[in-house]
C-alpha cells in the first residue's frame, strides 16, 4: 500500500508533457528544421498558448505533442511516458487515452448524432453501450448541449458543433486537451463563449494547450510560448489575463527553452 501510494505521488507532479531538446528536421531537398531545439514543460492543470507566425513550428509541435508524429532528435513525455520512439500503435493507444483534439473545423462525423460522435472514442475502451452513451450524455450537458444530443451535425450551428468537439476530447478524461485554432472558424459572439467555456474546463483542473493567431485569445491563457524559426522566442507569463499583470519570461535555460 505504501508503494502505490508512493507512485501516485509520483504521478501527480509529472508534468502533462515534458519535451527536452526536441528538433523535428524534414528533408526535402535542403533540410528544413520545423523545430530546433525545443525544451518546454506543460505542467498538469495549466493553460498555455502557443502563438508565432505562420511556419514557427506551431503546428508541428502540437503534431508531436498529440502522437501524430515523432521527433528527429530529442525525447517526449506524454504523461509521464516517453514516447519519443514509440511505435505507430503504441503512439495510438496514448494519444486516444492521454490526448484530446478539438480542431478548428470540428471533424465530426457527418451521420452520427452529437452524443455518438461525443461516445464513439469510447468503443476503442471497451465500455459497454450504456457506459458509453451515458458518459457522452452528462459531457454533452456539461457544455451545454442536452437538449441537442439527438442533432446530426449539419443540424447545429457552428458553437454547437465546436462544443460537441469539444466534449468528444473530453470523453476519455485526458492529461491534455489539444485546441488547434478553436475559434478560428466562428464568429465573434459565438468564439467568446467557446473561450468562457474553454476557461471553466481549466478552472476544473482540465490541462489545455491552444494555438492560435489572435492574441485576445491567447489572453485567455496563463502563459504564452511565442515560437519563431522553430524555436521558442519568448514565453510570456499571464496573470488574470490583465494587461497590467503582464510579464514576460526571456527564453532561456529553466524557462523551458534552450
Amino acid at each position: 500500500m505504501n508503494s502505490t501510494t508512493a507512485d501516485e505521488t509520483e504521478r501527480a507532479g509529472t508534468p502533462a508533457v515534458f519535451l527536452d531538446d526536441v528538433r523535428k528536421t524534414y528533408f526535402v531537398g535542403e533540410p528544413v528544421h520545423a523545430l530546433d531545439g525545443v525544451t518546454l514543460e506543460i505542467p498538469k492543470g495549466s493553460y498555455t498558448a502557443v502563438m508565432g507566425p505562420s511556419g514557427s513550428g506551431k503546428s508541428t509541435l502540437m503534431n508531436l505533442v498529440g502522437c501524430l508524429d515523432s521527433p528527429t532528435e530529442g525525447r517526449i513525455d506524454i504523461d509521464g511516458e516517453d514516447v519519443t520512439a514509440a511505435s505507430n500503435r503504441r503512439r495510438t493507444t496514448v494519444r486516444g487515452k492521454s490526448v484530446g483534439f478539438v480542431f478548428q473545423t470540428f471533424n465530426l462525423m457527418p451521420r452520427l448524432t452529437a452524443l455518438e460522435n461525443v461516445a464513439l472514442p469510447l468503443v476503442f475502451r471497451g465500455l459497454s453501450a450504456g457506459e458509453r452513451r451515458e458518459r457522452a450524455r452528462d459531457l454533452l450537458e456539461r457544455v451545454g448541449l442536452g437538449d441537442r444530443m439527438d442533432h446530426r451535425p449539419s443540424e447545429l450551428s457552428g458553437g454547437q458543433r465546436q462544443r460537441v468537439a469539444i466534449a468528444r476530447a473530453l470523453v476519455n478524461d485526458p492529461a491534455i486537451l489539444l485546441a488547434d485554432e478553436p475559434t478560428g472558424n466562428l464568429d465573434t459572439e459565438t468564439g467568446a463563449k467557446i473561450l468562457d467555456l474553454f476557461d471553466e474546463l481549466h478552472a476544473e483542473g482540465n490541462t489545455i494547450l491552444m494555438v492560435t493567431h489572435e492574441r485576445y485569445v491567447a489572453e485567455h491563457a496563463e502563459r504564452i510560448v511565442h515560437l519563431l524559426d522553430g524555436t521558442i522566442e519568448r514565453i510570456e507569463e499571464l496573470e488574470g489575463g490583465e494587461e497590467d499583470g503582464r510579464q514576460e519570461t526571456e527564453s532561456g535555460q529553466g524557462e523551458g527553452t534552450e
